[in-house]
């Protein structure tokens, strides 16, 4: 998805410099060309397969970098390769980026690839986000869909928990109008076996687009984690839920979807009350997190938790 995320921010102007860094070079600088082809003014791009030259002196980053996901996989299947990606990611801006402002990580499962850069960083846990609206934003569209309004008269459309199969779908947060949702579910207007299954949709949202187009979702992510970043260096804060670092005490070490704000300070979280149902589901899917956490402290790619401050003094 990076050619869009360049595209985005371009067009955004976000930045009067933008530098497109790919291990393969030859889609890199087709990609290049293209950019360079828009006719952007007042703008330095430029691009790179060596990673220090890429890194060096940046002061925000999002990163896509990671395998995609293809037909019949799930975002857990990516999980050995793309955190290794990110381990080398993380000591990769610690050795050539210390003073970044900003990591948005948008490659899955982001979750466990956000933690894992995170530790290797030596970044504040405020200074790294993970993409997870995409989530928030497929529960709008399908309820939109579903209700038969337009998107924007739908508010506070919530998913938490991971980016995955075992998110946490909540309906307590949302409005239709000046309606609670949960006053709408169990009607005729939205039957509790349509809720039911368009919470499935949602989860399975990343999937669906795979069927659909025959590859996963590039533009719906791309727009997001842009605007992530641009709330972080200074724009409209960003408001959807975000991946957060989180060590609370019912929470520990462990980077997942919670009610967030980023804006130009970095990324804050506060608490979640939902009804005992959803908090249900959230745990669930905190210890899933955990579990996928564990697998890759033992492949090695992340040492055991209570070592994590010897390498990120950062993280309590």
């Amino acid at each position: 998805i990076g050619s869009n995320m360049a595209q985005t921010a371009l067009m955004m102007r976000l930045s009067s410099e933008v530098c497109l860094y790919d291990p393969y070079k030859p889609a890199l600088d087709g990609v290049a060309e293209e950019m360079f082809h828009c006719g952007f003014e007042d703008v330095s791009i430029t691009h790179t397969s060596d990673m220090a030259t890429a890194l060096s002196g940046a002061e925000y980053v999002i990163s896509s970098g990671g395998a995609a996901r293809k037909a019949g996989m799930t975002r857990e299947d990516l999980l050995k390769g793309n955190a290794e990606i990110a381990a080398q990611l993380g000591k990769d801006i610690r050795r050539y980026c210390p003073g970044v402002k900003h990591v948005v990580i948008v490659f899955n499962p982001a979750d466990i690839t956000g933690l894992v850069a995170l530790v290797h960083s030596g970044l504040r846990p405020s200074q790294l986000s993970t993409l997870a609206a995409l989530d928030s934003t497929r529960l709008r569209s399908e309820l939109a869909k579903v209700l038969h309004v337009l998107p924007s008269e739908i508010h506070n459309c919530r998913t938490y928990g991971g980016h995955g199969e075992q998110m946490a779908v909540f309906s307590s947060t949302a409005m239709v109008g000046t309606q609670p949702l949960n006053s709408i579910i169990g009607t005729e207007r939205l039957t509790f076996k349509e809720w039911a299954s368009l919470q499935e949709r949602v989860v399975q949202g990343g999937r669906h687009i795979m069927e659909l187009r025959g590859r996963s979702s590039f533009q719906s992510p791309a727009y997001l984690s842009v605007c992530m970043m641009a709330a972080a260096m200074g724009g409209s804060p960003f408001r959807w839920p975000s991946g957060v670092y989180l060590n609370t005490s019912k929470y520990s070490h462990i980077v997942m979807a919670m009610e967030t704000l980023i804006t130009q300070a970095g990324i804050v979280h506060k608490d979640i009350l939902g009804t005992p149902k959803e908090e249900e589901q959230l745990e669930v899917s905190y210890l899933h997190l955990c579990k996928m956490r564990q697998e890759v402290i033992d492949m090695g790619v992340l040492p055991k938790v209570e070592e994590w401050k010897s390498l990120n003094p950062n993280l309590g």
